[in-house]
């Protein structure tokens, strides 16, 4: 993946759709426009051009020029159509942009345009000089030539973590390792006046691959064009100038060849489903996609091993129930015929009285769910959640200091496109407003008022939505009412007989297709509006996109659940006085064993088809499709044109195009998040819910893993030091669920009625005789007329017929009225939902505070670094302040020893001048006396 001369690499790739101009030239017309250059520009890095192209002047430091080849000396006078105009309008803002990009310093390599139309690409890359100066702008830590030891917690932990690494060896990814895990790295941002303090071996390698791409891409986005609306890469694509912007796959993920990359490596040790068993690379997951990426397969990987002790615990609880299911006396007593309680019909003139042991398999089924141990279970999984939160804030900080995360600075973002196109619309909108003496270096932003339309727009639709679901919700419920009437009316028996279980089945299908399909507008419906509120950056616009989406889809997925575990049931009224709708048709009301049981069966057939269908074959299958439907569409649009500069072979960068492109993480939180509310929520009526979430996850992390390496482009590396707004959802999740569970148990099971019975009115202080007493007595010469049951087959007749509720007999002076053990059963029930909600709260708050947000020895670690920075900083200031002294001491003993060397030789003149002069003193002397 490196230009033609085979030495630069391809950091970045832009590919584009041309259509050369098809036109014709007008007779006699002398204008001289439109003209265009009869040859279009590929500008090529390596001096290679295709026939008619420009050609690249090389110039200092490895950037190019543009040469324009300016054509033949008569212009060619056209006629342009629609079309034409628009591509000779990208075709302009490509090479604008592009001319920009070479004067930023990058190097690119474009295709040669042969054929009328078709795809081309251009490659980029950016050399030294351009990678050291963005590095240092952007702050990037690297690492230093200084390494130190990371001291590990000694004692038992560190044996016990010994003992757990040997252990779990052969369920570790066989990837490389470093060398020595015991030593770190010291890091610093990026500074080239220090460059000196880095350990650079190799210029080409010193920055990898992630990191140059993200370089890039920063230079992508702020590179302007003169047109409007065109502020960097972003603008462009959405004005359709260019079609994508990526970065390369380091290459194949499977193949022949014995090239071992960091994709071919991450496939076979972890996007398989055969490695499942195996734990994640994620430093090798964040090397190659980026911190946000690697954070989120890291979260998914610790809440997927956390789903491990609350599924043995949901698998126990479940055992219990059907190891007591036996020995439960409710249950016995409501299945023994002798007992005989005639019970009221469940529906108008066409059904008739029945006894209540026709409902003991309903009974028996709801003691698996309907148990004292389901209220341990409650307060354990309450603990869970904050345990889980708790721990992932732990390795999150683990992982930031690893990844050189710790005090990492938000980075400046640039506006989104929409954005600026709103801004310079109000910018024209204003300048034929205003006056000519107006402050025009105000800056402008959009301010409430420009924001409002949106802003009402989403406040109306959001609640649109809302009342859809709950008319969803409402509609579900009719078909229940109408087709129970319906189905009592058959003269089948079986059909009479299996009325409930039809219904409730048929439902619970009907609201899981209804969930689905609105789970899809939903989203679609919340990215629109969110993109009608013209978020500044993308940050906000993500933000702001979760929480409508979250909400909806919350409302969506959890409001048939909250139907039947806090409605149904409740607002029925009594034999003699039943609640209509639509005038003739009963409000439904719960079974004998309550309506826990089947909550039971509408939260695992929702969960379960959620993850079945919408988790798992909506992500295979829409990319796929996605993925065929663009490889179709090139081809019929690419005329077939013998291209005989291509290379048989398809390039990396063909192969990454016909990928599906990356639209962000919040897809892959959000169902996880939907699945937490599912494992959370209403756990006390279906502890087996953490197992089917942990099978679904074990595949789940195998089926992301593949899209990412397999079907997906190479996203941008992004670092980010936590998960962000999902956290604090998270965490909302987990108190939503001690009060909603606090109130299944208080109002949807029968654990505060029999905990009454057995404490308060049982003779004997068992459960003998509960079944009894929650079932008042209705005289059925109060029936209102023409609602008796017609032809009953009961044999004898019958005086009483019995309805579960707390009311007072008829032949007492408030006959049907509320009895004083309804009011001592509420007021139980609300002293549970107080007394649990506070307790399950306060140890949570315990549990949080015993358990640190940081890990003592991260927190000694990140002082210790802290230290060992400003040490090695002072070492190599006094080393290189030594080296100048040494260099003025050395050019101080050069100056005086040249001094010395003057002054000796001045000396040594002066002495031979004054001996010259004795001896010739002495010759003239000896001459005199001669």
């Amino acid at each position: 993946m490196h230009f033609r001369d085979s030495k630069r690499k391809v950091d970045y790739v832009l590919a584009y759709h041309y259509r050369k101009r098809l036109a014709r030239q007008l007779p006699g017309v002398s204008s001289p426009e439109p003209m265009r250059r009869s040859a279009s520009l590929a500008l090529v890095s390596n001096g290679g051009t295709g026939k008619g192209c420009a050609e690249p002047q090389q110039q200092d430091g490895g950037h190019h020029a543009l040469q324009e080849w300016s054509g033949p000396p008569e212009p060619e006078v056209m006629e342009l159509g629609p079309l034409d105009t628009l591509e000779e309008e990208k075709r302009l803002q490509r090479e604008e942009y592009e001319r920009n990009l070479v004067e930023a310093g990058l190097e690119i390599e474009k295709d040669p345009e042969n054929k009328s139309q078709g795809l081309s690409f251009v490659r980029i890359h950016a050399p030294w000089q351009v990678l050291s100066r963005e590095a240092e702008l952007l702050k990037i830590k690297m690492p230093t030539k200084k390494m130190y030891e990371i001291t590990e917690e000694g004692g038992i932990l560190k044996k016990l973590n010994e003992i757990w690494c040997k252990l779990t060896e052969p369920l570790q990814p066989q990837v490389p390792q470093q060398e020595n895990t015991n030593m770190k790295s010291l890091s610093y941002p990026f500074s080239r006046e220090k460059i000196y303090l880095y350990n650079i071996k190799d210029k080409d390698t010193f920055f990898d691959n992630g990191t140059r791409s993200r370089i890039v891409r920063e230079i992508l986005k702020r590179t302007s064009t003169k047109a409007q609306n065109s502020m960097g890469i972003n603008t462009l694509i959405a004005n359709n100038v260019y079609d994508a912007a990526y970065p390369l796959h380091d290459g194949e993920y499977e193949g022949q060849n014995d090239d071992m990359n960091d994709r071919k490596l991450l496939y076979r040790e972890w996007a398989r489903y055969g490695v499942f068993y195996k734990f994640q690379p994620i430093d090798l997951i964040r090397k190659y996609f980026g911190e946000k990426i690697g954070l989120y397969f890291a979260w998914l990987g610790l809440y997927t091993e956390f789903l491990i002790p609350s599924s043995v615990v949901g698998i126990i609880v479940f055992l219990y129930g059907c190891v007591t299911i036996e020995s439960d006396i409710p249950s016995k007593e409501m299945c023994d015929q002798r007992n005989a309680f005639t019970m009221c019909p469940l529906c108008d003139k066409f059904c008739d009285y029945w006894n209540l042991s026709s409902a003991c398999a309903t009974a028996r089924a709801s003691h698996l769910f309907d148990n004292p141990a389901t209220v341990f279970f409650s307060i354990f999984m309450a603990l869970w959640a904050t345990m889980f939160l708790e721990q992932w804030k732990r390795l999150q900080m683990r992982l930031s200091y690893f990844w050189d995360l710790t005090g990492l600075e938000e980075e400046e973002e640039h506006p989104r496109p929409e954005y600026e196109t709103k801004l310079l619309q109000k910018k024209l909108k204003n300048k034929s407003i205003t006056t000519e003496n107006s402050n025009e270096n105000e800056k402008e932003k959009l301010t409430w008022s420009d924001r409002m339309p949106g802003y009402a727009a989403n406040f109306g639709l959001i609640l649109f939505m809302i009342m859809l679901t709950f008319s969803a919700v409402f509609g579900v419920i009719v078909y229940r009412i109408t087709t129970a009437a319906a189905l009592s009316f058959s003269t089948n028996e079986t059909t009479r007989s299996n009325v409930r279980v039809t219904v409730t089945a048929t439902a619970v299908i009907i609201n899981l297709v209804v969930i689905l399909i609105l789970d899809e507008i939903y989203g679609a419906v919340a990215k629109w509006l969110t993109e009608i509120e013209v978020p500044k950056t993308e940050k906000t616009f993500e933000e702001r996109l979760i929480l409508k989406a979250f909400l909806l889809k919350f409302v969506n997925s959890y409001a048939p659940i909250f139907y039947v575990a806090f409605f149904k049931g409740r607002f029925v009224g009594r034999p003699g006085h039943y609640v209509y709708v639509f005038d003739g048709y009963r409000m439904e009301e719960c079974a004998p064993g309550g309506c826990l049981m089947e909550l039971c069966v509408q939260l695992s057939i929702i969960m379960l088809g959620k993850q079945l269908i919408q988790n798992n074959l909506f992500e295979i299958g829409i990319p796929k499709l996605k993925k065929l439907f663009r490889k179709l569409k090139d081809e019929r649009t690419e005329p077939k044109e013998m291209d005989n500069s291509q290379s048989k072979d398809p390039q990396q960068w063909d192969l990454d195009y016909i990928l599906e492109p990356f639209t962000g993480l919040t897809p892959e939180y959000m169902e996880m998040i939907i699945q937490f509310g599912f494992v959370t929520l209403f756990v006390a009526s279906f502890p087996l819910a953490p197992l089917f979430a942990l099978l679904n996850n074990v595949i789940e992390v195998r089926l992301d893993a593949k899209k990412f390496v397999t079907e997906l482009r190479r996203p941008d590396t992004v670092r980010e030091k936590d998960i962000g707004i999902w956290y604090n959802i998270l965490s909302g999740i987990g108190k939503l669920s001690v009060i909603i569970n606090a109130f299944v148990i208080a109002v949807t099971s029968d654990f505060i009625p029999r905990l009454m019975y057995q404490y308060a009115y049982s003779q004997n202080g068992t459960m003998h005789g509960f079944i009894n007493h929650t079932l008042s007595y209705f005289n059925v010469s109060h029936l209102k007329p023409g609602t008796q049951p017609e032809n009953s087959l009961f044999a004898q007749d019958v005086l009483f017929c019995r309805f579960k509720d707390y009311r007072e007999p008829p032949w007492s002076q408030n006959q049907y009225e509320f009895s004083k053990q309804y009011w001592a059963v509420l007021s139980a029930r609300l002293a549970f939902v107080i007394l649990f909600q506070n307790l399950v709260m306060f140890l949570s708050v315990l549990v949080d505070w015993m358990i640190p947000d940081i890990p003592k020895d991260i927190s000694e670690q990140i002082k210790k670094e802290k230290s060992l920075l400003v040490d090695f900083f002072l070492k190599e200031e006094h080393e290189k302040l030594k080296l100048i002294e040494s260099f003025i001491t050395r050019d101080k003993q050069k100056h005086k020893s040249g001094a010395k060397s003057k002054r000796i030789r001045a000396a040594s003149f002066s002495q031979f001048n004054r001996s010259q002069k004795g001896s010739f003193a002495s010759f003239s002397s000896q001459h005199t006396e001669v």
